[in-house]
């Protein structure tokens, strides 16, 4: 696929804007809140140019045609697997022929599980073959399977009731939907809870915020001293239906077999570009040691998603659309012959879904510098029309987003909501850096999260072209910015 690059002559003259050099003591801001106002302002012209390109201009549709090309070829990118290291290298290419700096990977280790046949198989009241899907690093269950009765719950407090009833079942759990963060629990969990008091294997209706039979997978995780058990999830249909059949006295069997196994780490990358700062990849940021005022070695602001996906649908939306808008978010300010003062940084993480392990393996590596990073922000909830940018960082942090995102009224998003995170960035968030994350659509997010409908049907060209236009106006201007983001 090429790559078209559009220089807009027109805004270069910008990029000299506000310039001066920040002075920070012990990193305290030198500049008046009112003062960074007015520098923001001045950032108008640079805002509607990235948006007319991204949304109007020439550059519309390109990251969701870029992310079409990627799926369509790779298809699903589960950790360990050669998909996932044909999409990184892919992707490797592609920013080198994209003109971006300092394209590199770096190596990680990453889990490796393999969910191999399953099934699960309704034998009494009346025979129904059910749709599921394993659960990642679930181990497997003997070949012949486990055939067992049912036991239904619809919460760890009733499991722990009905405690003596569990042993030697398999534990059904149709907890209700509340919200993605406190149902999804069951699924993390649901496994040891049901192990502890003696099930034989553990089936999770899909936490998901709609259904039309379809199974929505995840991680789940085992606990030392606790027996492993095979679990998987199941449709929130069938899961209701059991609820249903055990009200009116049923006795459910059900024979469930799964052929999950898991291997030794693999070799992966974490996939880096960069636009490097023009001022200050080497910014003086002056800090009191030992009386002798020492200068960092550089800042960043770093634009981020992660590339690999579970092994159903195509990755498409989770989070192919996050990783491609934050591409597309170097590629507008390059296209427009923009440079930040600061580097802008994309890293398209490997092993998200495994609870960040490529992520982590890059803050370990990378942490003794974390007072460099002036923002971090990832993109993992969908690339829908985003309803604003959420933040997490210190109130006058706020303030100054708040500023920025206000440069987004050409397209009517400008909201800055709290609690901004992501898997890969709260490792750098917890650590007192400002991290800032796209809130958009949740309901239609986990309406195909993690299932076989993650594809390329669910995304809409229109709309990634707005996210991406807001995570380009963003991290452009932060990045360009005199003065990092304060902190606490």
């Amino acid at each position: 696929m090429k790559f078209l690059l559009f220089t807009f002559v027109g805004v270069v003259h910008l990029l000299s804007t506000n310039s001066g050099k920040a002075i920070y003591r012990n990193g305290i801001s030198q500049k008046t809140f009112q003062e960074i106002k007015e520098e923001i302002a001045c950032y108008g012209d640079v805002a509607k140019a990235i948006i007319n390109l991204a949304v109007y201009g020439k550059a519309q549709n390109r990251s969701y045609e870029r992310l079409a090309l990627l799926v369509d070829t790779v298809g699903p990118r589960l950790s360990g697997s050669k998909s996932l290291e044909k999409a990184i290298q892919i992707m490797y290419q592609n920013l080198q022929e994209d003109g971006l700096e300092n394209v590199h990977l770096e190596p990680v280790k990453i889990p490796h599980w393999e969910r191999g046949e399953e099934s699960a198989v309704m034998l009494e009241p009346r025979n129904h073959k059910m749709a599921i899907l394993g659960l990642g690093s679930s181990i497997g269950t003997p070949p012949e399977g486990i055939t067992a009765e049912v036991l239904v719950v619809t919460s760890f407090d009733e499991l722990q009731r009905r405690a003596p009833e569990a042993r030697g079942k398999i534990v059904v759990y149709n907890q209700p939907y509340t919200n993605y963060s406190s149902t999804v629990q069951y699924r993390v969990q649901g496994a040891v809870e049901a192990a502890k008091v003696g099930a034989l294997a553990s089936l999770i209706r899909s936490v998901a915020s709609f259904s039309i039979y379809s199974p929505h997978t995840g991680v789940q995780e085992y606990q030392d001293g606790v027996p492993k058990i095979p679990t998987a999830c199941i449709t929130v249909e069938d899961a209701e239906m059991m609820s249903r059949m055990v009200s009116r006295g049923n006795r459910i069997v059900i024979q469930l077999k799964m052929g999950a196994r898991s291997y030794p780490d693999a070799d992966s990358f974490n996939t880096v570009a960069e636009i490097t700062g023009s001022k200050y990849p080497e910014q003086d940021v002056w800090v009191q040691i030992s009386c002798s005022p020492q200068p960092s070695l550089w800042t960043v602001v770093l634009v981020s998603g992660h590339l690999d996906s579970w092994d159903v649908g195509q990755g498409a939306m989770d989070d192919g659309g996050g990783a491609f808008i934050s591409w597309e978010a170097l590629s507008l300010i390059k296209d427009l012959g923009l440079r930040p003062k600061r580097t802008l940084r994309l890293v398209l993480w490997t092993a998200e879904e495994q609870g960040g392990i490529g992520a982590f393996q890059y803050y370990q590596l990378h942490k003794a510098n974390s007072s460099n990073y002036s923002l971090v922000m990832e993109s993992d909830s969908g690339t829908f029309l985003p309803s604003g940018l959420q933040f997490t960082g210190s109130d006058k942090a706020r303030a100054i987003m708040e500023e920025v995102m206000s440069l987004l009224k050409p397209i009517n998003i400008t909201q800055v909501f709290r609690a901004g995170e992501g898997t890969d960035i709260n490792f750098w968030i917890q650590a007192g850096v400002p991290g800032a994350s796209l809130l958009d659509d949740l309901h239609k997010y986990f309406s195909f999260h993690h299932s076989h409908g993650d594809t390329m049907t669910v995304m809409d060209p229109k709309q990634m072209n707005v996210a991406a236009a807001l995570w380009a106006v963003v991290s452009y201007v932060v990045a360009d910015m005199e003065e990092m983001l304060p902190r606490s």
